[in-house]
This record gives C-alpha cells, sequence and structure tokens, in this order.
C-alpha cells in the first residue's frame, strides 16, 4: 500500500461518530447541524431535464464535456465576475463536484521531483481547512503548510506568517472563499496579492470558491480569483484556476455536477490527466447541469431562505453565544462556553443536536489549534428546524 496513507487522518466525522459512540440521546428528535449539506429543495426544471435525458445512459460521457454544458458555465461565470471572456474549449472544464476535483487537482499539479531548498514541496492552505486540501498534499507527495485563521485577522488566512522560503517551497495555494467554516471572504485587492506572490514565487493558486454564491448582501457578491486576475488585465489566468460547484449554489449535491476555469495550461494537463483517472461526468448529468447554470431566479431563493435562517438563528442564540454573522457560506462559527468536543458531546446528549467541534476542522501549530473551542453550525435544514435548534442549543447553554 502506498505508505502516504498512513499520514492521512480520520475524517471529521469519523471522530464526531467515535466522540458520540455510547451516548444515550433525549427523547427528541435529532437536529444534524453538523454536516454541510444542503436541504433545500432540489430545482424541478433541473430534475425535469435530468430525468428527460435518462436514455443517455446508453452513451459513454467525454471527459471534456458537452460544448453545450461548457458554453453554459462560460456564459455563467463572464456574467458573475465580470469576465472579458472564458474560452469554454480551453478554460473550462467540468467535473464531478469540487471534491473529486480538487483532490485530482493536486496529483496533477505537484511536481515531486522539484525539491525547493532540497526538501519536499509545500502546499500552502487555511487552517481551519476542508480536509480534502490535506489529503490531496499528502498523497501528491507534498507536506502541507496549514496558514491560521483567527478572529483578529477577521478569520482570513494570515499570508503575512508565511516566510519567503515557505512561499519559495510552495508549488500550490487552496483558498476556500466564501471559507469553509468561517464564511470570511478575501477581497479583490487580497487575491490580486495573492497573484503577485505566485507570480514571484511560481505557485499554482487553487481557488475553491463552492460557496459563492452564498452570501447575505445581494449587492456585495463575494470576488472571485478570476474576477481579481481579470481587473489587473490578466486574461489568460496565468497561474489561477477555480473551482465551482452546483452542490451548494442550486442544492444539487447528489448530481455531483462542478467545474474548473482558469489557466488553459494548467487545465491541458489537468485533462490529460482525467483522461486515465475515468472521471467523466454522465452525460445526462452534464444536460441538466447546464440549465442550472443558465438560471438565477433559485439561487436567489436559496439565498433568501439562508438569510431567514441567519436572522431567526442569530436571534435566538446572541443573548448566550458571541456570533458573527459571515460574509457567505452556511455556518456559524461561534466561540464555545467549554472546550468544543465536550460542547458537542454535551449538547447531543441533553438536546440531540449535532455540531461539529471546531478542533476537528484544524491542525494544531507551533501549541495553536485555531478551530479550540469553536463548533461549526450548518444551517441547512429548514428554517423552523433550525430555529428548534437554536432553542435547544440556548437552552443547553443556560444549563452549563
Amino acid at each position: 500500500m502506498n505508505p502516504d496513507l498512513l499520514k492521512l487522518q480520520p475524517y471529521p466525522f469519523e471522530k464526531l461518530r467515535a466522540l458520540f459512540n455510547g451516548i444515550a440521546t433525549p427523547a427528541k428528535s435529532a437536529i444534524a447541524l453538523s454536516i454541510g449539506e444542503p436541504k433545500h429543495a432540489s430545482p424541478q426544471f433541473v430534475m425535469d431535464r435530468l430525468a428527460s435525458e435518462l436514455p443517455r445512459l446508453a452513451n459513454y460521457p467525454s471527459t471534456k464535456g458537452l460544448p453545450e454544458l461548457r458554453e453554459a458555465i462560460a456564459t455563467w461565470a463572464v456574467r458573475r465576475f465580470q469576465l472579458q471572456g472564458l474560452d469554454a474549449e480551453a478554460q473550462v472544464l467540468p467535473v464531478n463536484g469540487t471534491r473529486e476535483a480538487l483532490f485530482a487537482f493536486a496529483q496533477a499539479v505537484i511536481d515531486r521531483a522539484e525539491q525547493p531548498l532540497g526538501r519536499p514541496p509545500l502546499v500552502v492552505s487555511p487552517n481551519p481547512f476542508y480536509q480534502i486540501y490535506e489529503g490531496a498534499a499528502l498523497l501528491a507527495g507534498a507536506e502541507p503548510l496549514f496558514i491560521p485563521c483567527n478572529e483578529h485577522n477577521g478569520f482570513l488566512p494570515d499570508f503575512d506568517s508565511v516566510s519567503d522560503e515557505q512561499w519559495q517551497r510552495c508549488q500550490l495555494l487552496f483558498l476556500c472563499t466564501p471559507g469553509n467554516p468561517t464564511g470570511a471572504t478575501l477581497s479583490i485587492e487580497q487575491l490580486q496579492n495573492l497573484i503577485n506572490l505566485a507570480n514571484e514565487h511560481n505557485f499554482v493558486i487553487a481557488s475553491d470558491e463552492c460557496y459563492s454564491e452564498i452570501y447575505l448582501d445581494e449587492a456585495k457578491p463575494p470576488a472571485g480569483l478570476l474576477q481579481a486576475a481579470a481587473a489587473m488585465g490578466r486574461h489568460d489566468y496565468n497561474r489561477c484556476v477555480v473551482f465551482h460547484s452546483l452542490s451548494k449554489r442550486s442544492n444539487l449535491p447528489g448530481l455531483r455536477s462542478g467545474f474548473v476555469a482558469g489557466d488553459a495550461d494548467i487545465l491541458a494537463g489537468f485533462f490529460q490527466y482525467r483522461t486515465y483517472h475515468g472521471c467523466a461526468m454522465p452525460v445526462q448529468h452534464q444536460l441538466a447541469s447546464a440549465v442550472a447554470w443558465a438560471d438565477e431566479s433559485h439561487v436567489q431563493e436559496n439565498r433568501r431562505l439562508y438569510r431567514e435562517k441567519f436572522s431567526a438563528v442569530i436571534r435566538e442564540l446572541s443573548p448566550v453565544l458571541d456570533l458573527q454573522q459571515p460574509d457567505g457560506a452556511f455556518y456559524l462559527w461561534p466561540q464555545t462556553p467549554i472546550d468544543d468536543q465536550s460542547f458537542a458531546k454535551g449538547l447531543y446528549a441533553s438536546e440531540h443536536v449535532t455540531v461539529l467541534p471546531g478542533s476537528y476542522l484544524s491542525r494544531e501549530i507551533a501549541g495553536h489549534n485555531p478551530g479550540t473551542n469553536r463548533v461549526r453550525m450548518a444551517l441547512v435544514a429548514e428554517t423552523g428546524e433550525c430555529i428548534e435548534a437554536a432553542q435547544r442549543i440556548r437552552q443547553y447553554i443556560q444549563s452549563l
């Protein structure tokens, strides 16, 4: 077996199952705020298109994807991020959701033979982070470097903490904006500073923007990496690649549909990798995805529902928790009155509500884990259930 597999830590939800093992729960309905799985209704028009295309099960899909899907994606990205253009043939590649694409991308990009300063290449990512970034780095033969996201820095990665030597060793920088679990977003100016760093030190930026369409202020959509590059006149998006998904935007996590876009040279290599990887999106999923990317009304309604939930839950919890409304995504990231694991365990035992300990989403670096004494609450259930969960959490905190 690949010895790098031994470097992988248990997934956060494995740790959570172990934490809850043997706990007897009260006679209350279970409410899960732990998993970021959207629960809003999937768009009917997308399901109708998917059903009508089921005869396409008889067709092998192509790795490159159908032209109509790539054109729909390019049209959406140009409109959403104010781009002058995006070449649907060379700068867009459909993928089966961002999770598999983020993992596979590191395998294609990392050069194991290149040993800057005689040491393994670095993959830099935020801390806390989406676990895929770490696993992708380790199995690509690289060394992860985690940048803390603390409250004093607006929960954004402290890029100034990375030394010139570390940037020199960096081959891949993972971003997540809006962030998971913090909801913090990078500005165009901050993204442009990172592009300049990538130019100086010759690394690739992979921006995970799967939460980009969930934000609270309709007048302030989060910026994107390609948008920042275009504003610099960099329409080739050199060293810049973005990852987008229909899972959160359109409540279609089971469709496993997303895309990668950006630097055409990087995508050409990634495409070659994927032809061997065997991960082409089914044709019927591609055709259903194309109509989803072409519609915005269901996405606006999705944001309205999240605004409603954030408002109600924050109103319930603000008397007992120090809550900050995030810029984007659908998570709350509050500090807990006791340590995060004890909080999650006690809440589950007394109220049958599940939250995810923040330390499970982070790594301890230099004696500090930025997720300690925080929990992630995913406001994905319908509004009434989220309100009930908030009321139970408030009752639990008041009982401490």
